[in-house]
């Protein structure tokens, strides 16, 4: 342990590291309530999922590159850069002028997000005994609870046009708050972080680090998007599925590359060798799982909300308090409890076992179920997630030594990060195209023909399964609209009542049908779900647990 560092200073250091990890995790959360401004501001509807992917492929591709470079150059350094590029970064996004400088503001966004990712749970590792560790990582499984409940509520209020300081805000408040949160983080994390001494000159793995960008840079553009992001080439006549086809066949190329470049590395990004640890692919295979399965719980629930119940975003965010308590309850106790009791293997099975349950028993939620049964359920779902989410990076950092912290914890990340690309990729396929099944030939409803018959109708194009879910969600700004129409008209009172009554029945035939087809296919989802953490428990099962040790063999030198 770094036993020159006082507590005090240790709180500070992770006061600083949580607000910049706070301000990251915030951002993914945040930023889905603004987009609809910010396309409408900018009149660029068909760069809504290039807003969302550059900050995602460059997130992704710079956590395991920012892990290694924390390992040679140090963690001070690396996270330092990290928190000031994202601070800087967000600043760019709130004064973009045009949709083209706000994607690169939220390309750089992402490198600065990728690195404090990767860092944030490594300097528990710095800080902190084995043993301590577990307190401290439920405390940043705490942090990630919050941020899910806050960021669609901040991002609501900012973005609907509230008075702040004398000051009127708008979606680009929700760049701006991060600037002052991220300076403070830097300055402490500048003066009080300690600096870890390297007696060898660091090697940087040159192609390694050009290869596993190229690997994953095409795997988040094939199954994220894809469709938007390579909307030119569709235009010119090539196939979605040989652009998919295209990117999935460099990811393969480039990831058999990068293990020849590995093999061959002095200081490689992912040393090969963390796979000979059963502990390490254990846990890299659970948590592509966990990463599925989590956002099954969460992503879907959201929508659940807003298409049985009717609520809008901020509501339907508000309406998951349940589980985030829960998570956040779990993940500080039970960080707690592995800290005394000096073992985590009883605490990520337990976690896994009740996440499992809790997914599975999402899939019993009807149109007719009473909220009470969805919060009771949720509940127990976040205590499952909330114990053994921290216990991922803890059981990877207890197999390391301290030259290889920064590498080992940053691939957690990557691979659990990956789970939740690929996972919402398939899982928002399957909950598609089971909406389209269960509503059969959406166009010749007569609710979505009145739609596109009506006058200044801006559903001029086909209704796929994706467009009816969202005109569902605005049924009760549809219907006013629709109505105010109808009473401009010089019809008699007696024939508009006819319309909007006739609307009115159309409306209500149409609702219960997408909600009946969404709520079946998101019983799919949650089967799927469910399985999946299944498995990610069955694989935590044949963990060989080593005793979170009390102190370190051999404690790095501080400048």
């Amino acid at each position: 342990m770094l036993h020159h560092i006082s507590l005090r200073q240790k709180i500070l250091v992770m006061v600083a590291v949580m607000s910049g990890l706070f301000l990251v995790a915030l951002d993914q959360t945040i930023i889905s309530t603004a987009l609809v401004k910010i396309v409408e501001e900018f009149n660029s509807f068909s760069s809504l999922g290039f807003v969302i992917t550059a900050y995602l492929l460059f997130s992704t591709v710079t956590v395991p590159i920012a892990g290694k470079m924390s390992d040679m150059f140090g963690r001070r350094p690396v996270l330092l850069a990290g928190v000031l590029l994202f601070t800087a970064a967000s600043l760019l996004s709130g004064i973009t002028t045009n949709i083209e400088q706000l994607i690169a503001a939220r390309a750089i966004q992402g490198i600065g997000g990728g690195i404090v990712m990767a860092n944030a749970f490594t300097i528990i590792g710095d800080l902190f005994s084995p043993r301590e560790r577990g307190k401290w990582q439920g405390m940043i499984g705490a942090v990630f609870g919050l941020s899910s409940v806050i960021g669609p509520l901040l991002g609501g209020f900012l973005t609907d046009s509230h008075a702040f300081l004398g000051l009127v805000t708008d979606w680009r408040w929700t760049f701006f708050i991060n600037v002052p949160i991220g300076i403070v983080s830097a300055y402490i994390i500048a003066r009080y972080c300690p600096a870890i001494k390297h007696d060898k000159k660091p090697v940087v793995d040159y192609f390694g680090a050009i290869f596993i960008t190229l690997a994953l840079a095409s795997l988040v553009l094939a199954v994220d998007n894809t469709e938007m992001v390579f909307k030119g080439l569709i235009d010119a006549g090539m196939g979605l599925t040989a652009i998919k086809t295209t990117l999935f066949a460099i990811f393969g190329l480039s990831s058999v590359a990068f293990v020849v470049a590995e093999t061959k590395a002095k200081e490689p990004i992912i040393p090969l060798r963390f796979f000979e640890n059963r502990t390490f692919s254990l846990v890299m295979s659970a948590a592509v799982l966990f990463g599925a399965a989590f956002l099954g719980g969460i992503l879907y629930l959201t929508q659940f909300n807003q298409q049985v119940f009717g609520a809008d975003a901020t509501t339907a965010g508000l309406m998951l308090l349940p589980m985030m308590g829960g998570m956040v309850f779990a993940s500080i106790v039970g960080g707690q409890l592995i800290a005394k009791v000096g073992k985590y293997k009883p605490f990520i099975i337990t976690g896994f076992a009740i996440a499992t349950i809790g997914l599975f028993a999402l899939s019993f939620l009807t149109v007719d179920s009473p909220y009470w049964m969805e919060a009771v359920i949720m509940a127990g779902l976040g205590i499952g997630m909330g114990i053994a989410m921290p216990v991922l990076n803890l059981a990877v950092q207890n197999e390391f030594e301290q030259h290889d912290l920064g590498a080992a914890t940053a691939s957690s990340q990557l691979f659990r990060g990956l789970g939740s690309t690929i996972g919402t990729a398939v899982l928002s396929g399957l909950l598609t195209a089971g909406v389209a099944s269960g509503m059969g030939a959406i166009n010749d409803t007569p609710y979505v023909q009145s739609l596109r018959q009506a006058p200044n109708s801006s559903f001029t194009e086909e209704v796929d399964a994706n467009a009816a879910l969202q005109i569902n969600t605005q049924r009760a700004q549809i219907s006013d609209k629709v109505n105010e129409s109808i009473d401009q008209s010089p019809a008699p009172e007696s024939v508009k009542e006819q319309q909007k009554d006739a609307f009115n029945e159309q409306q209500n035939d149409f609702s219960k049908t997408v909600i009946s087809a969404f709520t079946d296919s998101l019983h799919v989802i949650f089967y799927v779900s469910s399985a999946l953490m299944a498995a990610a428990l069955i694989l935590v099962l044949f963990i060989k647990e080593k005793p979170l040790r009390g102190h370190y063999d051999s404690a790095p030198g501080i400048e």
